[in-house]
């Protein structure tokens, strides 16, 4: 945010007058901690892990009521097992305890635990457990689900939420073929709190392609589970999406969630914004925390980085930033040198000169950086904290070489800094300033995308137009590969370049060599003229049933589960939340266009028997007891003057959080004679009424009101 924007913005909110202990709930936000990046560099191996033992201390010393991350723990989908043995380690550490949690769930603690099993998916209640400061978690785009099969997708959360140490929320089935996806939308279930007169409502959505959660929201059809009484909830969504657009499609808008949200916390993005800033035309915040390691020597990444002590009291809330000491000082600079040739009186030619000018800049930089630590080291101090070592600066000096025809090695070059700075391989950065773009040569966003071998494109225009992931598919056609697909293969670099797993090409390229192989024996003794025919069946053959597996959604990297049909799991039962979603559909809504319209659902009213609910078990050790009686009733909402249709069969419930209790209906089809669109509602649930309640900021005041919602009346 510019200087200019944030003069004009208004100040983020805090909690007025004086706060109550017993009702303030005190959260510690962290986002993109990518545990594990460069961990086998000899000097910035570490710095992930460190960083992440720091944000835990920072919980214990400020006493939180609990740790919220927003995706993008691991740096790979695959964490090593020393990456993954640290961090269980930490967290075993920092969070377990028998310091009493002052936070009652008031939701289903079943509510997404792993399927088959009996322990809850809430950590600290189960029993067994002594957990001192529960850890809430969504997935990121780096540490996101992968695998299919009887026992759905899982990632490295799943590992850490079955050992009870960490509580992974966000999760929800993706559909398995192109059929399903144009009835299936996402369903976000929360995680509902309570700490004396304040409730809470935890709204987390896992990472998904930006272009599904784009098409999602603008179709209507991201439903969020609320409850009746949402005035008296403080709601948080937690996501990791782009926020910055880098496509069409790719990227989501800030202004299309739900008006009951009071603050959005979104990861993905590096940069650190995390002063909540508000949005035009509606009443929540943003805070953007950015990532706690730098990840690349980027403008964004040189900002200082924090993380946020979140405290919220009834409908108001307050954020204070809290800088980490333990990241590495990163100073980034640009120079020109051809104007530096002017200023400076040096032959552009003569590569000692040049080489001797920006050593002495990047000298300069590195007392810059020093200075920046020592600042920081002084004032920590002062505050109370304990001085820590100088740690070795990031120094990135980004050179303009435009007019200038030859340059030294800049790996040659860091070598002189070797032991002062920590990245001496890539100080230095090499570009040329574009040719001043005509307007036939502007990028518009929203066109598609331009092919390699368009004969009225320029090379220069090719290289600034056509995107990545289109010349390495073209180019992967072009090469009329013999033994390995160009699919799976396309699909294995963009995993590389993506997930930044760099076993990826390596695992495909053995895999299918392997199939080859086995197809080649399969075929018995085969003569040597006649292999290259043996070759190309099979290849296309494996290049058909790779296509289908892609196609139903079956592929080692799909994501979510079959689902087995004529399963009654979603009946009625007394620790679930017994939410329908209505014939409305979604709960966001974009005001520039008018929802579609709705498909007439069949008039129909069931009432379940009214159960008591389990009560949770009490906690030993000091624990708070979490003991809950309610009485729960199913009611399906009307659709009046709606025509009939055969009810769908019910699916299997699956252990992600978020799969609809009831299927999700089909698309409307469209339609040339308009109808009138009942207006959209959604599933709700209610809680007893508190004894009291505080109002929130001026901007929330013109929430609209709910109608034709589900309770679930509560003692």
């Amino acid at each position: 945010m510019s200087d200019q924007e944030s003069d004009s913005a208004p100040p983020p909110p805090t909690i007025r007058g004086n706060p109550y202990p017993d009702d303030t709930i005190k959260i510690l936000l962290a986002t993109d901690n990518h545990i594990g990046y460069l961990e086998r560099d000899p000097i910035r191996g570490q710095d992930s892990i460190n960083t992440f033992k720091e944000i835990l201390q920072l919980a214990v010393k400020n006493d939180v009521d609990f740790i919220l991350l927003a995706g993008d723990l691991f740096h790979e989908n695959r964490p090593s097992r020393d990456c993954l043995f640290q961090v269980i380690a930490l967290l075993r550490e920092y969070t377990m305890g028998d310091k009493p949690v002052q936070v009652e769930l008031l939701s289903d603690p079943n509510e997404g635990k792993a399927d088959g099993y009996n322990f809850p998916a809430i950590n600290y209640e189960d029993p067994n457990l002594n957990v001192g400061i529960p850890v809430f978690s969504i997935h990121g785009n780096h540490d996101d689900p992968q695998g299919a099969g009887p026992q759905g997708a899982l990632c490295a959360l799943d590992v850490l939420s079955a050992s009870g140490l960490l509580n992974y929320m966000g999760k929800f089935d993706l559909p398995l073929s192109d059929a399903d996806a144009q009835n299936t939308g996402i369903a976000i279930r929360p995680v509902l709190l309570r700490k004396g007169e304040t409730h809470l409502g935890l709204y987390g959505v896992g990472n998904v392609k930006d272009q599904r959660m784009h098409f999602e929201l603008r179709s209507n059809r991201v439903r969020m589970y609320m409850p009746k009484n949402k005035d008296e909830w403080f709601n948080i969504l937690l996501l990791h999406q782009n926020r910055v657009r880098h496509g069409p499609q790719e990227s989501v808008p800030e202004g299309m969630f739900d008006d009951s949200v009071n603050l959005v916390v979104w990861g993905h993005e590096h940069d650190c914004r995390i002063v909540p800033e508000p949005v035009a035309g509606k009443p929540y915040y943003i805070t953007q925390p950015g990532s706690s390691v730098a990840t690349s020597l980027a403008d964004g990444e040189s900002m200082e980085k924090h993380v946020a002590l979140l405290e919220i009291q009834g409908r108001e809330f307050q954020l204070q930033p809290i800088p980490l000491r333990t990241v590495r000082p990163f100073v980034l600079e640009e120079v020109v040198l051809a104007e530096a040739g002017e200023e400076e009186g040096f032959d552009l030619s003569d590569q000692i000169t040049v080489s001797k000018f920006l050593k002495s800049r990047v000298n300069a930089l590195i007392d810059r950086a020093n200075d920046l630590w020592d600042e920081r080291n002084t004032k920590a101090v002062e505050e109370g904290d304990e001085e820590l070592p100088r740690m070795l600066p990031l120094i990135r000096l980004k050179v303009d070489t435009t007019g200038v025809s030859e340059m030294s090695n800049p790996i040659r070059f860091g070598q002189e800094f070797q032991g002062r700075i920590a990245n001496p391989r890539d100080v230095l950065v090499f570009h040329r300033s574009k040719k001043a773009a005509t307007r036939g040569s502007k990028v518009a966003i929203d066109q598609p995308e331009l092919s390699i071998d368009d004969p009225e494109l320029s090379i220069s225009e090719k290289l600034s137009k056509v995107r990545v992931e289109t010349l390495v598919r073209e180019y992967l056609s072009a090469q009329e590969l013999q033994l390995l697909g160009e699919a799976g293969m396309s699909d294995a670099i963009q995993m590389f370049v993506e997930k930044d797993d760099p076993h990826a090409i390596q695992s495909h390229v053995s895999t299918a060599l392997k199939a080859l192989m086995k197809g080649v024996q399969a075929n018995g003794d085969v003569d040597e003229r006649d292999l290259d025919d043996v070759l190309v069946k099979i290849k296309e053959q494996h290049d058909q049933e790779y296509a289908e597996k892609i196609k139903t959604g079956k592929s080692t990297k799909a994501k979510g589960k079959q689902k087995a049909k004529g399963d009654d799991s979603d009946a009625a039962s007394a620790d679930s939340m017994l939410m329908d979603v209505d014939g409305g559909g979604s709960d966001f809504e974009e005001q520039s266009d008018p929802p579609p319209p709705k498909k007439k659902a069949p008039v129909k009213k069931t009432t379940a028997a009214k159960a008591p609910a389990k009560k949770a078990p009490t906690k030993t050790r000091g624990k708070k007891a979490v003991v809950s009686e309610s009485d729960e009733e199913i009611i399906e909402l009307d659709d009046e003057d709606d025509e009939e249709e055969e009810a769908p069969k019910p699916t299997k419930r699956t252990n992600r959080a978020a799969v609809l209790s009831q299927p999700a209906k089909k698309a409307p089809a469209k339609k040339a004679a308009a109808s009138k669109a009942k207006p959209t509602t959604q599933g709700t649930l209610t809680f007893a009424p508190s004894g009291r309640s505080s109002t929130r900021a001026a901007a929330s005041r013109a929430r609209g009101k709910m109608a034709d919602t589900v309770e679930l009346d509560s003692d």
